[in-house]
């Protein structure tokens, strides 16, 4: 702190401070500021002395002048987020994540909900190549961007086919992992009569979702599934799950949903059909929404590192920008076991 005043000694009041003093109060040279402050010190200054930057940096309440930095590396430090829908927490954390690596490395992001949902998805901007680094896209195809990412802005897409061709990165979660132990979770627990709520969204992610759930299933030599498309709400998975629980046959005994907002709804059919949960049916969701643990009984569900997706997605971009190669591996789900499942009663 004494060598930041002694920096500053001299200047008119409320004054910015500048690369120049941090230099001085570090006792470094400009050149070893802007190699610290700009992440790009490594091999190349000791830890000590990038230390000694930060700390003299923070003493100061030096900010970098990202408007000059932007002139001089001919970039806006900008990304723009682009997610189906805001109805969500999940997409919510995703930015949260996003946000906070973009702002360690001196970058901002701008979150675009889609007005399309899943498809085509408008430029928000009048020229988005001039107002961006990058995009990244949650949960999306890769055609529906088009119209913002033109032909040489750099696409990282999160949750989505890792096959489409035309991403600069890509970052999923081990969704079939997740569906495969939420499944065998119920066949462990018994169940062998299904019903899938499946979202009525044509995106990649409910795809494997579905194709994870069949699998696991087929190699259960008595178990069965029924597929029940809804729309992603509440009151949809309540329509799809009254069809299911009203259909001529067996009743089924798990009612597999594509999302805890389904799920919702289909704990809701079950009571209007006066039936409880799990003693007569069991219902799980996915996602881990906090609404999960504000239903009674409480929602076994799969568990998304939401954040972590966001983080990584972002850190993506930032590789590609500087030309590096993107962390790669799927991000793990997490399956919460809770009160809505349970053995079935006995036929």
């Amino acid at each position: 702190m004494r060598a930041a005043r002694a920096a500053l000694a001299g200047r008119p009041a409320g004054t910015r401070p500048t690369s120049r003093d941090v230099a001085g109060a570090a006792g470094v040279s400009q050149a070893t500021v802007s190699l610290v402050l700009g992440d790009k010190w490594h091999g190349r200054v000791s830890e000590r002395t990038a230390g000694l930057v930060r700390q003299a940096a923070q003493d100061l309440g030096y900010r970098p002048n990202l408007a000059a930095r932007s002139l001089r590396l001919g970039r806006t430090r900008t990304a723009l987020l682009v997610v189906p829908a805001m109805t969500s927490e999940f997409f919510a954390q995703v930015y949260a994540g996003a946000a906070k690596v973009a702002a360690e490395h001196g970058f901002g992001v701008v979150l675009y909900p889609s007005p399309e949902g899943v498809g085509p998805a408008r430029d928000p901007f009048d020229s988005a190549r001039t107002a961006l680094d990058g995009v990244i896209a949650s949960s999306m195809a890769a055609g529906a961007l088009a119209s913002i990412r033109g032909s040489d802005l750099p696409l990282v897409m999160l949750d989505s086919d890792p096959a489409e061709p035309g991403p600069a990165a890509h970052v999923n979660l081990d969704i079939a992992d997740g569906v495969r132990r939420l499944t065998e979770h119920l066949l462990t627990l018994g169940h062998r009569r299904f019903v899938h709520i499946a979202a009525d969204v044509d995106s990649w992610t409910f795809v494997v979702r579905a194709r994870a759930l069949a699998d696991t299933l087929a190699h259960a030599a008595d178990a069965g599934l029924r597929t029940v498309s809804a729309e992603l709400s509440v009151d949809g998975g309540r329509r799809a799950a009254e069809d299911a629980l009203r259909s001529p046959g067996s009743r089924p005994t798990a009612l597999v949903c594509d999302d805890d907002f389904l799920a919702a709804g289909a704990c809701k059919a079950a009571r209007r059909l006066g039936l409880r949960i799990p003693d007569d049916v069991s219902v799980t969701g996915f996602d881990g929404l906090t609404l999960a643990t504000a239903l009674e009984p409480e929602l076994t569900t799969l568990t998304l590192p939401a954040e972590q997706v966001g983080a990584r997605g972002m850190a993506a971009l930032l590789a590609v920008l500087e030309g590096r190669e993107p962390e790669t591996g799927d991000l793990p789900v997490s399956l919460a076991v809770r009160g809505s499942t349970a053995a079935p009663r006995p036929a």
